[in-house]
């Protein structure tokens, strides 16, 4: 058995072949992250391997590595994702005090993952693939929007002492075109604020057509999940996108502590207390405090826990416990929605 570490970067990736004995084998090789990268590692691996099973192991980030686990995973190889920290762990463990280099850091990802059997393995969903790409594209447009918002309030400000509510909605950009079509400006001021107010204007479409989308794609792969309150369609999406297969994380409690809504627990003089986890999937946590905002105003059982909670809690910590909550049903209706997904997760089987 050979694991293969890969350091990977936006232009170029390393990577390195390990053997089960934590030696390295052959020489490591850097590609570049072109279309040609995937037969370029492939025709390298199978120079110094002989056919022997290859582990992939990527050490864990978003975008480009993603990709690049994508091309890997239909040649019939398995494919791991290893946590940042436990690679810089095996890296400080291995390599000389200070040493650090992408064939370093390649090489303790793939020795991490051979300490590490039980690291979560990449699969592909063609639907949750594509609904990645319109989440990521939706939410780039959010901020692009927000910061056209931001500049065209500030100038508004400064011209027409004037803030107009939510641009976001249609009335109130109705509203704010009848205003600067009635104030006195110069005509370079009115057609620089029209354009902007035109780019929210096509913004605007832009999601709500995205928005469309992706409620159509969401609707058959999350019928439970679309049934908790507070969970969105842009939610659901945003959650099946992160996530994926729901599988890798047989317990609530691991998916708790991947969106960070597990507290960590602190001993100190033999007293036992727990702190707040700042860490985790922040995007995965920002649904489910949307969510648990959303119960706290419509749903009796939250209102119920909530009240339970927080004479003793506290308003913060309560709420905390409620998002704690969710993440089991939210981690239950998404293994029964998975369950009914026509087709397992999809695993192409190249000729090598």
């Amino acid at each position: 058995m050979v694991t293969v570490g890969i350091d990977p970067h936006k232009h170029v990736h390393v990577a390195v072949a390990v053997g089960a004995d934590g030696r390295t084998i052959g020489k490591p090789v850097t590609v570049k992250n072109d279309a040609l990268l995937i037969p370029m590692l492939l025709k390298w691996i199978r120079s110094i391997t002989d056919g022997v099973p290859v582990t992939w192991a990527i050490e864990d980030g978003r975008g480009f590595p993603r990709r690049l686990a994508d091309g890997l995973l239909p040649t019939g190889h398995q494919v791991v994702w290893v946590p940042t920290r436990l690679a810089s762990a095996h890296r400080k463990l291995h390599a000389a005090t200070g040493a650090k280099s992408d064939t370093v850091s390649a090489a303790a990802a793939a020795r991490a993952a051979i300490a590490t059997p039980g690291l979560d393995r990449h699969r592909i969903d063609e639907r949750v693939r594509e609904l990645r790409v319109l989440v990521d594209y939706r939410a780039d447009l959010i901020k692009r929007r927000t910061m056209v918002i931001n500049q065209l309030k500030a100038q508004l400000h400064v011209w027409l002492d004037d803030t107009p509510g939510d641009l976001a909605r249609p009335k109130q950009l109705a509203a704010l075109n009848a205003v600067l079509d009635s104030a006195r400006l110069s005509v370079n001021v009115r057609q620089a604020l029209g354009d902007m107010a035109g780019e929210i204007a096509d913004l605007n479409r832009r999601v709500a057509d995205l928005d469309t989308t992706i409620k159509e794609l969401v609707g058959p792969l999350a019928p439970t999940l679309l049934q908790i309150t507070g969970i969105s369609h842009i939610s659901a999406a945003v959650l099946i996108a992160e996530i994926g297969d729901i599988t890798r994380f047989p317990t609530s409690a691991k998916l708790a502590r991947y969106t960070g809504c597990a507290p960590i627990p602190v001993y100190s003089a033999d007293q036992e207390r727990h702190r707040l986890h700042r860490g985790g999937n922040r995007r995965l946590n920002s649904v489910l405090y949307t969510a648990a905002i959303v119960q706290k105003r419509f749903h009796p059982a939250a209102q119920h826990l909530l009240a339970r909670h927080e004479p003793t809690k506290g308003k913060r910590s309560a709420r905390r416990i409620l998002q704690r909550h969710l993440v089991d049903v939210i981690h239950r209706a998404m293994t029964t929605d998975q369950a009914s997904w026509e087709h397992e997760i999809t695993r192409h089987q190249l000729a090598a």
